[in-house]
């Protein structure tokens, strides 16, 4: 039997990057990407590698695309250490594992190092297959630890919880990342928002702009470890537009909740360096009547448009900087 599963892209609606900061967020699935995990039972455990696992290239431009576009390390390394940490958690929690291997193998559609949350969405994906394979049920709520764990603690990767959360809960959810619920329970506190309460929303993504985005996140994490007053007082308020964003979208009040999506975008450009290519995504949607700000660590935006005259303008427009324009679908 071949067990399949699936986790989608993210994108954050308000609040990033305050998630790693005991802040406040609210963030949405975005079915329009996926991270797909195949899983069957075999003699050994084999996690099959896809090209940009390889070390073999056409040429030394072939190598330099390649590592331009996803980096020195392939998905291959985020499906290990999925693996390793659902086997520690097992160990951890008593849970015995049958004696069986498998063979592994994932596949992305998800636009790579544009800010929709592909590392994250691989792990996911993966813990749900093994789940399913071992008969082995984690808490939901506590699910997005683990996953981060794997990412932070195996891989380096700096990130919050955000993207782990919304990708194990799927829809729109609110998130307080409240540092004493995480004393008292070991998690947020994670609240399900209807996603038929949201206003038209675009996604917008460069298709040729590529980063790591925790090497983005190093310097604000630095810098609010030293106490830096205008990086804590900057995220503090960056969770305020969240947790504002919550009651405008229950009351329907969609003006405040596109002057808070600016805002958001605002305050984060006050305590991070934004790059010439993203300010172009943000200033042109801006220049078409839409607000902006991004998903998550740079490169793809995210943000209200009024009707289909707009979203056409914004079409237009941000294709002049090879950016795709597309409807994120929630449920």
């Amino acid at each position: 039997m071949i067990i399949e599963s699936l986790a989608y892209a993210r994108a954050g609606l308000l609040g990033n990057p305050s998630d790693g900061y005991f802040g406040k967020t609210i963030s949405i699935i975005v079915r329009n990407f996926g991270a797909h995990i195949s899983l069957y039972e075999s003699p050994e455990l084999n996690i099959e590698a896809r090209e940009e696992d390889s070390n073999l290239y056409r040429n030394i431009y072939h190598l330099v695309e390649s590592v331009n576009l996803t980096g020195y390390y392939g998905g291959a390394r985020l499906v290990k250490a999925g693996i390793k940490k659902f086997a520690e958690y097992c160990e951890s929690n008593n849970h015995k594992l049958s004696n069986k291997n498998f063979t592994i193998r994932y596949y992305s559609s998800l636009p790579r190092q544009v800010g929709l949350a592909g590392s994250s969405a691989i792990i996911t994906a993966t813990m749900r297959a093994l789940m399913r394979f071992y008969e082995i049920e984690i808490p939901l709520e506590l699910l997005p630890n683990l996953v981060l764990s794997a990412e932070v603690d195996e891989l380096g990767i700096n990130a919050g919880l955000q993207d782990r959360v919304i990708q194990a809960y799927e829809g729109c959810v609110y998130m307080n990342f409240d540092e004493k619920a995480f004393k008292q329970q070991g998690h947020g506190i994670y609240e399900r928002i209807d996603p038929s309460l949201l206003p038209n929303l675009y996604i917008a993504y460069k298709v040729d702009l590529g980063k790591v985005s925790g090497t983005v996140l190093n310097d604000v994490r630095s810098r609010y470890l030293k106490g830096d007053t205008i990086v804590i007082d900057t995220l503090k308020e960056i969770a305020e537009c969240a947790e504002a964003g919550k009651k405008a979208i229950l009351e329907q009040d969609f003006s405040k909740l596109g002057e808070l999506i600016d805002r958001n975008f605002d305050l984060r450009s006050k305590i991070m360096q934004i790059s010439e290519q993203n300010w172009e995504l943000i200033n042109t949607a801006r220049s078409c009547g839409a607000s902006a700000k991004f998903t998550g660590s740079g490169g793809s935006i995210i943000g209200i448009y009024e009707d289909d005259e707009m979203l056409t303008r914004l079409v237009v427009e941000l294709k002049k900087y090879n950016a795709r324009v597309i409807k994120p679908y929630i449920l």
